[in-house]
């Protein structure tokens, strides 16, 4: 049936925000029962009953919680969709209304089918007779210009003309909108059955991106994302629940992102994010994909599981490498915050979720453990692109040479941290910026940034090739509230400098070279040996002699950190395994520090500090 102008606007816009609203209580009713079932439920079970007959029930409670996730989510999506729909078709309604009020303070009519009529206006050039009335129709050439020249248009041709189009536009556009949303409304609609499949989080995904892109104007535009964190706190404030809601529903990407919204709201937002990620790269078969897919289930596992402390999801995505932020305790609740920064090899993998999640986790227990009446919230901070080379394979990606992946990291780890600032309740929250390998250039290049990092108190650097700095008085917290772990046995915090690498490089060439042709006098097999035997010595030859002209202060990426010459506090850490030593990894040491069942000494060190206890750390001398 093809709209009219009467139909538009007589159209209720209220019934449709009225059908919203029945949604958006079904939505909060499904969010209540998830809620309930996390809370309480599940915690109860798993505290106080163990056997087959829990796990069972454990097992259908998890299944009902993620039915109604998926409910909270579509009834959401459903709202905001009829909140979208009432919004625009209402603005052609004040287009049209405004079109029909100039024609009725004109004494214009307008018909049924959009035409317009206007009455006799104006004067003969001949005559001086008001020339007469008509009729303007949708398309027509607004005639103002008669056929001869010699008798002035009727003035009100053009305005009837304008109204008539107005008209017309309004209700084109509005039937345009109506198909729109139609076509986005019959596809929400959940398959039949008592469960929720993979496959209908696949959907799910797909139904939210067609929502976003409907509700760009209604909800979108309104994120204030060129705003700073304290801004955009303020702004979360200020929204009405409903508005919080249909954001939640409809944004969760960009509000679980959003640095300055509380902690709980961006949990919750993420949690649903992560549910969408997971569909939208279910059956995907790319390598990108799948690798981080893995990622994903496994900190949707842990997220379920309930652990202690708490998992707060503060960011989750699939750009890049891959995006994950992740908090034991409450960011917003803690008296200490640390943020820690992975390095080299880091991406959104299964590895990455098994491996500096506990990181991350045993800090926040040992932190704990340390100093009980001060509640500490532990975050591992996922939220750059990391160089992909692998430790044993330093070489395999050139971008672990240079700064440029550690720039980019370093501000957005700043607006981070900002972030936290803002929400944390906590006049002087006691914060520590930690960096981990090519993560410690992160945070190094972090604090060199105009203002620094924001609130941080204390900075720890362990496994660093260096921070870019030429002392710890560069990283804006004081020299001694800058503490530096380096295992013995850790190559990274060894590597050699710029000239010692272009020393090694121009020797290998040299030397090889050189071997090859004296060992070619003894055939083939001399050129070969020859070859690769004056590689390694024009190597160590090219190495001794930049060494020997280099400060022995120097690492890669500026002053070594746990060098006497840096002026940081070196605290003490196990040497752990020599490179290539039997059963164990070939650069094992460089990945212990947090651990405690690997280096208790490193990871209580650690611990301290984040504690506010660094007074209590065991220190050792520095290099």
């Amino acid at each position: 049936m093809t709209l009219t102008w009467a139909q538009l606007r007589d159209l209720k816009c209220g019934e449709l925000e009225g059908a919203a609203d029945g949604w958006g209580k079904a939505s909060n009713r499904a969010d209540a029962g998830r809620d309930r079932i996390e809370t309480q439920l599940l915690s109860g079970l798993r505290n106080t009953q163990r056997g087959a007959a829990a796990g069972a029930a454990v097992r259908r409670l998890q299944q009902m919680s993620r039915n109604l996730q998926y409910l909270y989510t579509e009834c959401g999506l459903l709202r905001t969709t009829l909140n979208s729909l009432a919004h625009e078709l209402r603005a052609q309604q004040r287009a049209l209304r405004d079109a029909l009020d100039d024609a009725e303070s004109l004494k214009f009519t307008v018909h049924g089918d959009g035409s317009v009529t206007y009455p006799a206006a104006g004067e003969g050039l001949i005559d001086g007779k008001p020339l007469p009335g008509g009729t303007a129709s949708v398309g027509a050439a607004p005639g103002l210009l008669p056929p001869s020249g010699l008798v002035a248009p009727n003035p009100n041709v053009a305005k009837a003309q304008d109204i008539a189009d107005r008209v017309a536009n309004a209700v084109r556009t509005a039937a345009e909108i109506d198909w729109r949303y139609a076509r986005i409304l019959r596809k929400l609609k959940a398959e039949e059955g008592l469960k929720v499949p993979d496959a209908t989080w696949t959907d799910a995904a797909g139904d939210a991106a067609a929502v976003r892109e409907a509700a760009r104007g209604y909800l979108k535009d309104g994120i204030p994302h060129d705003a700073s964190p304290a801004e955009r706190k303020a702004w979360w404030a200020g929204l009405t629940d409903e508005q919080r809601e249909e954001y939640l529903a409809v944004y969760p990407d960009q509000i679980g992102n959003l640095d300055g919204i509380p902690a709980l709201v961006r949990d919750a937002a993420n949690r649903d994010n992560l549910q969408l990620l997971m569909g939208k790269l279910e059956g995907r078969d790319d390598t990108k994909s799948e690798t981080q897919l893995a990622g994903l289930r496994e900190i949707d596992r842990q997220l379920r599981e309930g652990r202690q402390p708490p998992m707060f999801l503060l960011g989750i995505g699939d750009e890049g490498n891959g995006r994950a932020i992740v908090s034991f305790g409450n960011p917003d609740m803690a008296r200490n915050v640390s943020a820690y920064v992975p390095g080299l090899g880091t991406s959104l993998d299964e590895e990455f979720a098994k491996g500096d999640l506990k990181r991350a986790r045993d800090t926040a227990i040992g932190a704990k453990e340390m100093n009980p009446g001060s509640p500490t919230a532990s975050i591992v901070w996922l939220g750059y692109d990391a160089p992909q080379a692998s430790v044993g394979d330093p070489l395999g990606n050139l971008d672990v040479m240079g700064e440029g992946n550690a720039k980019v990291g370093a501000h957005s780890y700043n607006k981070f941290m900002a972030g936290i600032s803002a929400t944390n309740q906590h006049a002087e929250p006691h914060v520590t910026a930690i960096g981990h390998s090519y993560g410690s250039l992160t945070v190094g290049l972090a604090a060199q940034e105009r203002s620094g990092i924001p609130g941080a108190d204390d900075i720890i650097l362990v496994g660093s090739p260096g921070t870019g700095a030429r002392s710890a008085e560069e990283l804006g917290v004081g020299n001694d509230h800058v503490f530096v772990g380096a295992a013995e046995n850790d190559p990274i915090t060894k590597l050699p400098n710029h000239k010692e690498a272009s020393g090694i490089g121009t020797g290998v060439v040299g030397g090889a070279s050189t071997g090859f042709v004296l060992g070619a006098s003894a055939g083939p097999a001399g050129a070969v040996i020859g070859g690769v035997a004056g590689g390694v010595a024009g190597g160590f030859a090219g190495y001794s002699a930049q060494d020997a002209q280099s400060d022995e202060s120097d690492a890669w990426f500026g002053t070594d950190p746990a060098h006497r010459e840096f002026g940081a506090r070196r605290f003490a850490v196990s040497d752990g395994p020599r490179p290539l030593e039997r059963g164990h990894d070939l650069v094992e040491a460089h990945s212990n520090y947090f651990n405690p069942s690997k280096d208790q000494m490193s990871a209580d060190n650690i611990a301290k500090i984040v504690s506010g206890k660094s007074g209590e750390i065991q220190l050792e001398r520095p290099r």
